[in-house]
């Protein structure tokens, strides 16, 4: 039978992977790259942090084997290790919203008011895009679009959005999606939307929820928003007013 020490040090093992997420920043970062690989630089501006805090964090987590790295000429990116990395953060979100008392108040002051949000689940999303009456709009930022999106999915990002209302074609509900259930890009899009009377909903988690169940998923670019040719209105048709 195995030592009392040897078993410490087994269960210390097993809890040093917890403890790498024990920071917020880290935490932060392994959310970013569900969403695929990024460079220092982008994740550094992604989590506000100088490109030496992150640097500082992003080793904790090499060596904690939860990310890894390629190079690509000078340039290094990082990426999650494997899917298990990101099943284990989608795990410790849903266990911190089961079981930590204040996270619903902090997820509100962080998100604001989404009552008056319509989501659609996976499902529903699913139907209304084989009957082909929505437009399925990725509101990250472009790279992680780049790494992988819904299949069919425009690409807007949020802070391009309120510019870029033309370039969605007219007659059809949008509906946005981003990161997850704690991103706020889609809330964003969903309410500049709404402002300009255009119908929009959220999808009620995100890419890699979607990605996580095996819905359909286009690796690179598949859509972007300038490839499209907005239809004309029919006879009092249009994005606005449309359910």
């Amino acid at each position: 039978m195995g030592s009392r020490q040897a078993k410490d040090a087994l269960f210390d093992a097993f809890a040093s992977v917890a403890k790498v997420l024990g920071s917020g920043r880290r935490a932060e970062i392994v959310d970013v790259l569900a969403q695929g690989e990024r460079s220092v630089d982008e994740l550094a501006e992604e989590i506000g942090q100088t490109v030496a805090n992150t640097s500082q964090h992003l080793q904790q987590l090499l060596r904690s084997g939860l990310v890894s790295t390629r190079r690509q000429g000078t340039r290094i990116y990082y990426r999650l290790s494997s899917a298990a990395v990101a099943e284990l953060w989608a795990a410790v979100r849903r266990v911190a919203s089961e079981h930590v008392a204040e996270l619903d108040r902090l997820a509100r002051t962080y998100l604001g008011d989404r009552s008056t949000l319509d989501t659609l689940t996976q499902a529903e999303l699913t139907e209304r895009m084989a009957a082909g009456d929505v437009v399925v709009l990725d509101v990250r930022p472009e790279p992680e679009f780049r790494a992988g999106h819904i299949a069919g999915a425009v690409s807007i990002p949020v802070k391009q959005l309120a510019a870029r209302l033309g370039d969605l074609p007219f007659g059809q509900t949008v509906v946005a999606y981003c990161r997850g259930p704690y991103c706020v890009f889609a809330d964003e899009a969903v309410r500049i939307l709404r402002r300009q009377d255009i119908p929009a909903v959220r999808l009620e988690d995100g890419y890699p929820e979607w990605a996580g169940a095996n819905l359909p998923v286009a690796p690179g670019t598949d859509r972007a928003a300038t490839d499209l040719e907005p239809a004309a209105p029919t006879q009092g048709a249009s994005l606005r007013g449309q359910a």
